[in-house]
Protein backbone atom coordinates (compact mmCIF):
# COMPACT_ATOMS: atom_id res chain seq x y z
CA UNK A 1 0.00 0.00 0.00
CA UNK A 2 0.52 -0.28 0.43
CA UNK A 3 0.39 -2.28 -0.64
CA UNK A 4 -0.09 -2.32 -2.03
CA UNK A 5 -0.95 0.02 -0.25
CA UNK A 6 -0.58 3.82 -0.92
CA UNK A 7 -2.70 3.40 -3.97
CA UNK A 8 -5.69 5.37 -5.74
CA UNK A 9 -5.08 8.56 -5.05
CA UNK A 10 -6.43 9.19 -8.38
CA UNK A 11 -10.02 9.00 -7.42
CA UNK A 12 -10.07 11.08 -4.19
CA UNK A 13 -8.34 14.58 -5.84
CA UNK A 14 -10.90 17.17 -5.38
CA UNK A 15 -9.92 20.13 -7.07
CA UNK A 16 -10.82 23.99 -5.47
CA UNK A 17 -12.83 26.02 -7.22
CA UNK A 18 -10.71 29.26 -8.69
CA UNK A 19 -12.45 31.22 -6.13
CA UNK A 20 -12.58 31.30 -2.34
CA UNK A 21 -15.27 32.46 -0.12
CA UNK A 22 -18.60 29.44 -0.78
CA UNK A 23 -19.42 27.75 2.77
CA UNK A 24 -20.53 29.75 5.38
CA UNK A 25 -24.04 28.38 5.84
CA UNK A 26 -25.89 30.00 3.36
CA UNK A 27 -24.03 28.85 -0.20
CA UNK A 28 -25.09 25.36 0.13
CA UNK A 29 -23.10 24.11 -3.20
CA UNK A 30 -19.67 24.31 -0.98
CA UNK A 31 -18.32 23.23 2.17
CA UNK A 32 -16.24 25.85 4.11
CA UNK A 33 -13.28 26.16 2.84
CA UNK A 34 -14.87 26.72 -0.63
CA UNK A 35 -14.86 23.58 -2.37
CA UNK A 36 -17.52 21.70 -3.90
CA UNK A 37 -19.96 20.27 -1.29
CA UNK A 38 -18.49 16.65 -0.52
CA UNK A 39 -21.46 13.95 -0.45
CA UNK A 40 -19.32 10.89 0.83
CA UNK A 41 -20.67 8.62 2.96
CA UNK A 42 -19.56 5.96 5.22
CA UNK A 43 -20.13 3.32 2.53
CA UNK A 44 -18.38 5.07 -0.06
CA UNK A 45 -15.23 5.90 2.57
CA UNK A 46 -14.81 2.11 3.49
CA UNK A 47 -15.31 1.05 -0.39
CA UNK A 48 -12.29 3.75 -1.10
CA UNK A 49 -10.48 2.51 1.88
CA UNK A 50 -11.19 -1.57 0.55
CA UNK A 51 -10.31 -1.33 -3.09
CA UNK A 52 -7.44 0.89 -1.81
CA UNK A 53 -6.21 -1.76 0.63
CA UNK A 54 -6.75 -5.05 -0.93
CA UNK A 55 -3.81 -5.65 -3.64
CA UNK A 56 -0.79 -7.31 -3.78
CA UNK A 57 -0.29 -7.85 -0.33
CA UNK A 58 -2.84 -10.28 -0.03
CA UNK A 59 0.11 -12.42 -2.20
CA UNK A 60 2.90 -13.33 0.19
CA UNK A 61 0.29 -13.46 3.17
CA UNK A 62 -0.08 -17.81 2.73
CA UNK A 63 3.75 -17.82 3.34
CA UNK A 64 3.56 -15.45 6.20
CA UNK A 65 0.87 -17.56 7.65
CA UNK A 66 3.75 -20.60 6.97
CA UNK A 67 5.99 -19.24 9.22
CA UNK A 68 4.48 -18.19 12.42
CA UNK A 69 1.76 -21.21 12.22
CA UNK A 70 -1.75 -21.86 13.17
CA UNK A 71 -1.59 -19.95 16.41
CA UNK A 72 0.40 -17.20 15.75
CA UNK A 73 -0.14 -16.18 12.12
CA UNK A 74 -3.83 -15.34 12.58
CA UNK A 75 -3.37 -13.40 16.27
CA UNK A 76 -0.80 -11.19 14.62
CA UNK A 77 -2.67 -10.44 11.73
CA UNK A 78 -5.52 -9.87 14.27
CA UNK A 79 -2.67 -7.23 16.33
CA UNK A 80 -2.31 -5.33 13.00
CA UNK A 81 -5.64 -4.68 12.40
CA UNK A 82 -6.29 -3.89 15.71
CA UNK A 83 -2.98 -1.42 15.52
CA UNK A 84 -4.22 -0.39 12.14
CA UNK A 85 -7.51 0.69 13.22
CA UNK A 86 -6.82 2.52 16.36
CA UNK A 87 -3.75 4.72 15.03
CA UNK A 88 -6.23 5.19 12.01
CA UNK A 89 -8.88 6.86 14.84
CA UNK A 90 -6.52 8.98 15.96
CA UNK A 91 -5.70 9.96 12.54
CA UNK A 92 -9.13 10.51 11.48
CA UNK A 93 -8.81 13.68 14.58
CA UNK A 94 -5.98 15.26 12.63
CA UNK A 95 -8.32 15.85 9.36
CA UNK A 96 -8.88 19.05 10.74
CA UNK A 97 -5.94 21.06 12.45
CA UNK A 98 -6.54 22.60 15.66
CA UNK A 99 -10.02 21.52 16.25
CA UNK A 100 -11.41 18.41 14.54
CA UNK A 101 -14.93 19.91 14.39
CA UNK A 102 -14.42 22.91 12.29
CA UNK A 103 -10.45 23.54 12.35
CA UNK A 104 -8.86 23.95 8.55
CA UNK A 105 -9.03 21.05 6.80
CA UNK A 106 -6.01 19.26 5.85
CA UNK A 107 -6.27 17.58 1.86
CA UNK A 108 -3.26 15.06 2.31
CA UNK A 109 -1.47 13.16 4.85
CA UNK A 110 1.65 15.73 3.98
CA UNK A 111 -0.57 18.77 4.77
CA UNK A 112 -1.49 16.86 8.19
CA UNK A 113 1.93 16.70 9.46
CA UNK A 114 2.42 20.23 8.17
CA UNK A 115 -0.05 21.72 10.13
CA UNK A 116 0.02 19.61 12.97
CA UNK A 117 4.01 18.41 13.85
CA UNK A 118 5.86 21.37 11.03
CA UNK A 119 9.26 21.72 10.72
CA UNK A 120 11.82 18.98 10.49
CA UNK A 121 9.04 16.08 11.00
CA UNK A 122 7.48 17.23 7.64
CA UNK A 123 10.95 16.96 5.60
CA UNK A 124 10.99 13.67 7.70
CA UNK A 125 8.00 12.10 6.68
CA UNK A 126 8.53 13.58 2.77
CA UNK A 127 11.60 11.33 3.33
CA UNK A 128 9.79 7.84 4.27
CA UNK A 129 7.21 8.49 2.12
CA UNK A 130 9.16 8.83 -1.25
CA UNK A 131 11.75 5.83 0.11
CA UNK A 132 8.37 3.88 0.27
CA UNK A 133 7.09 5.25 -2.80
CA UNK A 134 10.41 4.08 -4.62
CA UNK A 135 10.56 0.62 -3.05
CA UNK A 136 7.02 0.42 -4.12
CA UNK A 137 7.81 0.68 -7.46
CA UNK A 138 10.69 -2.16 -7.00
CA UNK A 139 8.01 -4.43 -5.46
CA UNK A 140 5.23 -4.04 -8.51
CA UNK A 141 8.39 -4.42 -11.14
CA UNK A 142 9.47 -8.00 -9.40
CA UNK A 143 5.63 -9.16 -8.98
CA UNK A 144 4.70 -7.84 -12.60
CA UNK A 145 6.98 -9.82 -14.38
CA UNK A 146 6.64 -12.78 -12.00
CA UNK A 147 3.07 -13.25 -12.87
CA UNK A 148 4.17 -13.07 -16.40
CA UNK A 149 6.55 -15.85 -16.48
CA UNK A 150 4.43 -17.73 -14.53
CA UNK A 151 1.06 -17.09 -17.51
CA UNK A 152 3.97 -17.79 -19.75
CA UNK A 153 5.05 -20.97 -17.88
CA UNK A 154 1.75 -22.60 -16.77
CA UNK A 155 0.94 -22.94 -20.39
CA UNK A 156 4.28 -24.33 -21.28
CA UNK A 157 3.51 -27.07 -18.51
CA UNK A 158 0.04 -27.67 -19.81
CA UNK A 159 1.75 -28.37 -23.19
CA UNK A 160 4.12 -30.66 -21.82
CA UNK A 161 1.99 -32.30 -19.35
CA UNK A 162 4.01 -31.75 -16.82
CA UNK A 163 7.08 -33.29 -18.71
CA UNK A 164 9.32 -30.32 -18.79
CA UNK A 165 9.74 -27.95 -15.80
CA UNK A 166 10.08 -24.81 -18.44
CA UNK A 167 12.68 -22.63 -16.38
CA UNK A 168 12.86 -19.35 -17.52
CA UNK A 169 14.87 -16.27 -16.64
CA UNK A 170 13.20 -13.02 -15.16
CA UNK A 171 15.10 -10.71 -16.91
CA UNK A 172 13.26 -9.93 -20.34
CA UNK A 173 9.86 -10.03 -18.61
CA UNK A 174 11.39 -6.86 -16.23
CA UNK A 175 12.93 -4.97 -18.94
CA UNK A 176 9.61 -4.96 -21.19
CA UNK A 177 8.09 -4.21 -17.80
CA UNK A 178 10.11 -1.45 -17.30
CA UNK A 179 9.41 -0.08 -21.35
CA UNK A 180 5.94 0.30 -20.73
CA UNK A 181 6.20 2.01 -17.58
CA UNK A 182 8.69 4.67 -19.55
CA UNK A 183 5.99 5.24 -22.24
CA UNK A 184 3.32 5.63 -19.45
CA UNK A 185 5.68 7.93 -17.15
CA UNK A 186 5.44 10.75 -20.36
CA UNK A 187 1.47 10.81 -20.21
CA UNK A 188 0.70 13.96 -18.12
CA UNK A 189 -1.64 13.04 -15.00
CA UNK A 190 -2.02 9.49 -15.84
CA UNK A 191 -2.37 8.81 -12.36
CA UNK A 192 -5.90 10.91 -12.81
CA UNK A 193 -7.23 9.60 -14.87
CA UNK A 194 -10.59 8.63 -12.81
CA UNK A 195 -11.49 4.88 -14.75
CA UNK A 196 -7.81 3.70 -13.50
CA UNK A 197 -8.63 3.06 -10.07
CA UNK A 198 -12.06 1.13 -11.13
CA UNK A 199 -9.64 -1.37 -12.77
CA UNK A 200 -6.94 -1.55 -10.48
CA UNK A 201 -9.99 -2.12 -8.32
CA UNK A 202 -11.67 -4.89 -10.30
CA UNK A 203 -8.33 -6.37 -11.07
CA UNK A 204 -7.53 -6.86 -7.67
CA UNK A 205 -10.59 -8.36 -6.05
CA UNK A 206 -10.12 -10.40 -9.37
CA UNK A 207 -6.85 -11.80 -8.10
CA UNK A 208 -7.45 -11.83 -4.56
CA UNK A 209 -10.74 -13.81 -4.80
CA UNK A 210 -9.08 -16.32 -7.43
CA UNK A 211 -6.54 -17.04 -4.83
CA UNK A 212 -9.01 -17.73 -1.69
CA UNK A 213 -10.94 -19.93 -4.15
CA UNK A 214 -7.70 -21.98 -5.38
CA UNK A 215 -7.27 -22.23 -2.02
CA UNK A 216 -10.10 -23.98 -1.00
CA UNK A 217 -10.11 -26.20 -3.58
CA UNK A 218 -6.75 -27.09 -2.90
CA UNK A 219 -7.86 -27.66 1.00
CA UNK A 220 -10.62 -29.65 -0.16
CA UNK A 221 -8.52 -32.23 -2.94
CA UNK A 222 -6.08 -32.68 0.04
CA UNK A 223 -9.28 -33.86 2.50
CA UNK A 224 -7.14 -32.18 5.35
CA UNK A 225 -5.37 -28.85 6.82
CA UNK A 226 -1.83 -29.22 6.48
CA UNK A 227 0.36 -26.53 8.32
CA UNK A 228 1.35 -26.80 12.40
CA UNK A 229 0.69 -25.09 15.23
CA UNK A 230 4.00 -23.48 15.29
CA UNK A 231 4.33 -23.10 11.67
CA UNK A 232 7.68 -24.61 9.41
CA UNK A 233 9.29 -27.07 11.42
CA UNK A 234 12.69 -26.59 12.42
CA UNK A 235 14.75 -29.59 10.01
CA UNK A 236 13.07 -27.68 6.38
CA UNK A 237 14.32 -24.13 7.58
CA UNK A 238 17.60 -23.86 10.63
CA UNK A 239 17.00 -22.20 14.16
CA UNK A 240 18.40 -18.97 13.01
CA UNK A 241 16.06 -19.10 9.60
CA UNK A 242 13.36 -19.97 11.72
CA UNK A 243 13.32 -16.64 13.73
CA UNK A 244 14.66 -14.28 10.35
CA UNK A 245 11.94 -15.48 8.78
CA UNK A 246 9.37 -15.25 11.16
CA UNK A 247 10.10 -11.71 11.50
CA UNK A 248 10.19 -11.02 7.59
CA UNK A 249 6.76 -12.35 7.96
CA UNK A 250 5.72 -9.41 10.01
CA UNK A 251 6.93 -7.58 7.60
CA UNK A 252 5.02 -8.92 4.75
CA UNK A 253 2.10 -8.67 6.99
CA UNK A 254 2.41 -4.97 7.84
CA UNK A 255 2.62 -4.41 4.26
CA UNK A 256 -0.39 -5.77 3.54
CA UNK A 257 -1.82 -3.19 6.15
CA UNK A 258 -0.22 0.10 5.46
CA UNK A 259 -2.96 2.34 3.77
CA UNK A 260 -2.34 5.46 6.77
CA UNK A 261 -1.56 7.48 3.51
CA UNK A 262 -4.77 7.57 1.77
CA UNK A 263 -7.06 7.74 4.83
CA UNK A 264 -6.69 11.79 4.63
CA UNK A 265 -7.67 12.02 1.30
CA UNK A 266 -10.47 9.82 2.05
CA UNK A 267 -11.82 11.20 4.39
CA UNK A 268 -11.71 14.72 2.61
CA UNK A 269 -14.79 13.03 0.48
CA UNK A 270 -17.00 13.13 3.75
CA UNK A 271 -19.65 15.57 3.97
CA UNK A 272 -20.36 16.98 7.56
CA UNK A 273 -22.41 17.06 9.90
CA UNK A 274 -21.85 14.39 11.86
CA UNK A 275 -17.88 15.55 11.94
CA UNK A 276 -15.93 14.24 9.53
CA UNK A 277 -13.91 12.35 12.17
CA UNK A 278 -16.93 10.29 13.37
CA UNK A 279 -18.17 9.40 10.31
CA UNK A 280 -14.39 8.36 9.39
CA UNK A 281 -13.81 6.01 12.46
CA UNK A 282 -16.95 3.82 11.52
CA UNK A 283 -15.33 3.83 8.06
CA UNK A 284 -12.20 2.38 8.80
CA UNK A 285 -14.08 0.29 11.66
CA UNK A 286 -15.65 -1.34 8.84
CA UNK A 287 -13.03 -1.63 5.98
CA UNK A 288 -10.05 -2.80 8.42
CA UNK A 289 -12.88 -5.82 9.89
CA UNK A 290 -13.88 -6.47 6.56
CA UNK A 291 -10.10 -6.80 5.05
CA UNK A 292 -8.78 -8.93 7.98
CA UNK A 293 -11.43 -11.30 7.60
CA UNK A 294 -10.51 -11.44 4.51
CA UNK A 295 -6.25 -11.56 4.86
CA UNK A 296 -6.76 -14.34 7.41
CA UNK A 297 -8.74 -15.88 5.31
CA UNK A 298 -6.27 -15.91 2.72
CA UNK A 299 -3.22 -16.38 4.59
CA UNK A 300 -5.24 -19.33 6.36
CA UNK A 301 -6.31 -21.32 3.24
CA UNK A 302 -2.97 -20.61 1.22
CA UNK A 303 -1.49 -22.13 4.39
CA UNK A 304 -4.08 -25.48 4.69
CA UNK A 305 -3.56 -25.85 0.96
CA UNK A 306 0.31 -26.09 1.26
CA UNK A 307 1.92 -26.48 4.89
CA UNK A 308 5.11 -25.51 5.05
CA UNK A 309 5.91 -24.84 1.70
CA UNK A 310 3.13 -22.19 1.18
CA UNK A 311 5.00 -19.99 -1.53
CA UNK A 312 6.34 -16.96 -1.64
CA UNK A 313 3.96 -15.34 -3.63
CA UNK A 314 0.48 -17.40 -3.86
CA UNK A 315 -0.31 -17.04 -7.22
CA UNK A 316 3.05 -17.87 -9.08
CA UNK A 317 4.56 -20.49 -6.75
CA UNK A 318 3.32 -23.02 -8.77
CA UNK A 319 1.53 -24.68 -5.75
CA UNK A 320 -1.80 -24.63 -8.39
CA UNK A 321 -1.27 -26.11 -11.67
CA UNK A 322 -4.90 -26.25 -12.47
CA UNK A 323 -7.39 -25.01 -13.67
CA UNK A 324 -4.49 -23.26 -15.29
CA UNK A 325 -6.45 -21.11 -17.16
CA UNK A 326 -7.90 -19.25 -13.81
CA UNK A 327 -4.35 -19.05 -12.82
CA UNK A 328 -3.63 -17.10 -16.11
CA UNK A 329 -6.37 -14.92 -15.42
CA UNK A 330 -5.47 -13.95 -12.03
CA UNK A 331 -1.81 -13.40 -13.34
CA UNK A 332 -3.10 -11.19 -15.89
CA UNK A 333 -5.66 -9.04 -13.53
CA UNK A 334 -1.86 -9.12 -11.46
CA UNK A 335 -0.07 -7.42 -13.87
CA UNK A 336 -2.81 -5.25 -15.20
CA UNK A 337 -3.53 -3.79 -11.93
CA UNK A 338 0.38 -3.11 -11.48
CA UNK A 339 1.41 -1.43 -14.43
CA UNK A 340 -1.18 0.74 -13.74
CA UNK A 341 -0.52 1.00 -10.00
CA UNK A 342 3.12 1.68 -10.81
CA UNK A 343 2.34 4.85 -11.87
CA UNK A 344 -0.04 5.65 -8.97
CA UNK A 345 2.62 5.24 -6.89
CA UNK A 346 5.50 7.33 -9.21
CA UNK A 347 3.48 10.27 -9.81
CA UNK A 348 3.69 11.83 -6.96
CA UNK A 349 7.72 11.15 -6.41
CA UNK A 350 7.80 12.80 -9.94
CA UNK A 351 5.83 15.92 -9.26
CA UNK A 352 7.91 16.29 -6.28
CA UNK A 353 11.29 16.18 -7.79
CA UNK A 354 10.06 18.25 -10.87
CA UNK A 355 8.76 21.11 -8.46
CA UNK A 356 12.07 20.64 -7.18
CA UNK A 357 14.24 20.89 -10.02
CA UNK A 358 12.27 23.71 -11.30
CA UNK A 359 12.08 25.84 -8.11
CA UNK A 360 16.09 25.11 -7.70
CA UNK A 361 16.72 26.37 -11.46
CA UNK A 362 14.12 28.50 -12.42
CA UNK A 363 16.29 29.68 -15.42
CA UNK A 364 17.06 26.52 -17.26
CA UNK A 365 15.29 25.73 -20.46
CA UNK A 366 15.73 22.10 -20.20
CA UNK A 367 14.20 21.68 -17.17
CA UNK A 368 11.44 24.35 -17.49
CA UNK A 369 11.05 24.83 -21.66
CA UNK A 370 7.59 22.91 -22.97
CA UNK A 371 7.89 21.95 -26.46
CA UNK A 372 4.55 21.11 -28.30
CA UNK A 373 4.30 18.14 -30.47
CA UNK A 374 1.39 18.21 -32.91
CA UNK A 375 -0.42 14.86 -32.68
CA UNK A 376 -2.77 14.41 -35.51
CA UNK A 377 -6.50 13.72 -34.29
CA UNK A 378 -5.61 15.07 -30.84
CA UNK A 379 -4.31 17.93 -28.53
CA UNK A 380 -0.36 18.72 -29.07
CA UNK A 381 1.76 16.60 -26.49
CA UNK A 382 4.06 19.13 -24.43
CA UNK A 383 7.14 17.27 -24.34
CA UNK A 384 9.46 18.31 -21.55
CA UNK A 385 12.95 17.45 -21.88
CA UNK A 386 13.95 17.20 -18.19
CA UNK A 387 10.80 15.14 -17.42
CA UNK A 388 11.59 12.90 -20.63
CA UNK A 389 15.03 12.22 -19.18
CA UNK A 390 14.16 11.67 -15.42
CA UNK A 391 11.63 9.79 -15.08
CA UNK A 392 12.98 7.41 -17.90
CA UNK A 393 16.57 7.14 -15.94
CA UNK A 394 14.24 6.64 -12.93
CA UNK A 395 12.21 3.95 -14.19
CA UNK A 396 15.71 1.87 -15.57
CA UNK A 397 17.01 1.72 -12.08
CA UNK A 398 14.18 0.90 -10.34
CA UNK A 399 14.04 -2.33 -13.19
CA UNK A 400 18.06 -2.78 -12.62
CA UNK A 401 17.32 -3.39 -8.53
CA UNK A 402 14.48 -5.74 -10.10
CA UNK A 403 16.80 -7.81 -11.70
CA UNK A 404 19.42 -7.42 -9.06
CA UNK A 405 17.23 -8.56 -6.14
CA UNK A 406 14.08 -10.45 -7.80
CA UNK A 407 13.03 -11.64 -4.34
CA UNK A 408 9.37 -10.69 -4.26
CA UNK A 409 8.39 -11.18 -0.31
CA UNK A 410 11.69 -10.18 0.50
CA UNK A 411 10.93 -6.89 -0.74
CA UNK A 412 7.59 -6.40 0.41
CA UNK A 413 8.37 -7.41 3.99
CA UNK A 414 11.45 -4.66 3.42
CA UNK A 415 8.67 -1.97 2.87
CA UNK A 416 6.06 -3.15 5.19
CA UNK A 417 8.52 -2.88 7.87
CA UNK A 418 9.65 0.68 6.59
CA UNK A 419 6.18 2.49 6.33
CA UNK A 420 4.78 0.28 9.52
CA UNK A 421 5.89 2.50 12.36
CA UNK A 422 6.54 5.64 10.99
CA UNK A 423 3.53 6.12 8.57
CA UNK A 424 0.35 4.03 10.48
CA UNK A 425 1.86 4.40 14.03
CA UNK A 426 4.48 7.62 14.55
CA UNK A 427 2.84 10.47 12.83
CA UNK A 428 -0.08 9.37 13.46
CA UNK A 429 0.44 9.38 17.22
CA UNK A 430 2.60 12.31 17.24
CA UNK A 431 0.13 14.72 15.65
CA UNK A 432 -2.77 12.89 18.17
CA UNK A 433 -0.72 13.88 21.20
CA UNK A 434 -0.12 17.68 19.18
CA UNK A 435 -3.84 18.08 18.15
CA UNK A 436 -5.12 17.30 21.50
CA UNK A 437 -2.78 18.75 23.79
CA UNK A 438 -2.42 15.57 25.90
CA UNK A 439 0.21 16.33 28.05
CA UNK A 440 3.68 14.82 28.66
CA UNK A 441 4.01 11.91 31.38
CA UNK A 442 0.02 12.03 31.36
CA UNK A 443 -1.55 8.19 31.24
CA UNK A 444 -2.61 8.74 27.84
CA UNK A 445 0.49 10.06 26.59
CA UNK A 446 2.58 7.10 28.23
CA UNK A 447 0.49 4.89 26.95
CA UNK A 448 0.50 5.88 23.36
CA UNK A 449 4.21 5.99 23.47
CA UNK A 450 4.45 2.46 24.75
CA UNK A 451 2.27 1.44 21.65
CA UNK A 452 4.68 3.41 19.34
CA UNK A 453 8.00 1.70 20.70
CA UNK A 454 6.33 -1.22 20.75
CA UNK A 455 5.65 -0.81 17.34
CA UNK A 456 9.10 0.26 16.10
CA UNK A 457 10.19 -2.81 17.85
CA UNK A 458 8.29 -5.08 15.53
CA UNK A 459 9.18 -2.54 12.45
CA UNK A 460 13.25 -3.03 13.29
CA UNK A 461 12.77 -6.93 13.75
CA UNK A 462 10.52 -6.76 9.94
CA UNK A 463 13.43 -5.04 8.52
CA UNK A 464 15.98 -7.07 9.84
CA UNK A 465 14.29 -10.32 8.96
CA UNK A 466 13.84 -9.21 5.23
CA UNK A 467 17.31 -8.06 4.60
CA UNK A 468 18.47 -11.00 6.48
CA UNK A 469 15.97 -12.45 3.55
CA UNK A 470 17.58 -11.19 0.76
CA UNK A 471 20.82 -11.73 2.01
CA UNK A 472 19.90 -15.78 2.23
CA UNK A 473 18.07 -15.44 -1.06
CA UNK A 474 20.92 -13.74 -3.03
CA UNK A 475 23.64 -16.62 -1.88
CA UNK A 476 21.33 -18.58 -4.74
CA UNK A 477 21.31 -16.57 -7.35
CA UNK A 478 24.09 -14.97 -9.88
CA UNK A 479 22.77 -11.21 -10.61
CA UNK A 480 20.74 -10.94 -13.26
CA UNK A 481 20.94 -14.55 -13.24
CA UNK A 482 17.30 -15.85 -11.99
CA UNK A 483 15.10 -18.60 -13.31
CA UNK A 484 11.89 -19.76 -11.84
Amino acid sequence: MANNHHHHHQALNISAPPYGGGGGGGDSAFDDDGRPKRTGTIWTASAHIITAVIGSGVLSLAWATAQLGWVAGPVVMLLFSFVTYYTSTLLAACYRSGDSVDGKRNYTYMDAVRNNLGGFKVKLCGLVQYVNLFGVAIGYTIASSISMMAIKRSNCFHKSGGKNPCHMNSNPYMISFGIVEIFLSQIPDFDQLWWLSIVAAVMSFTYSIIGLVLGIIQVADNGKFKGSLTGVSIGTVTESQKIWRSFQALGDMAFAYSFSIILIEIQDTIKAPPSEAKTMKKATLLSVAVTSVFYILCGSMGYAAFGDFAPGNLLTGFGFYNPYWLLDIANVAIVVHLVGAYQVFCQPLFAFIEKYASNRFPDSPFINEDINIPIPCFRPFKLNLFRLVWRTIFVIITTLISMLLPFFNDVVGLLGALGFWPLTVYFPVEMYIAQKKIPKWSTRWISLQILSMACLIISIAAAAGSVAGVIQDSKSIKPFQTSY
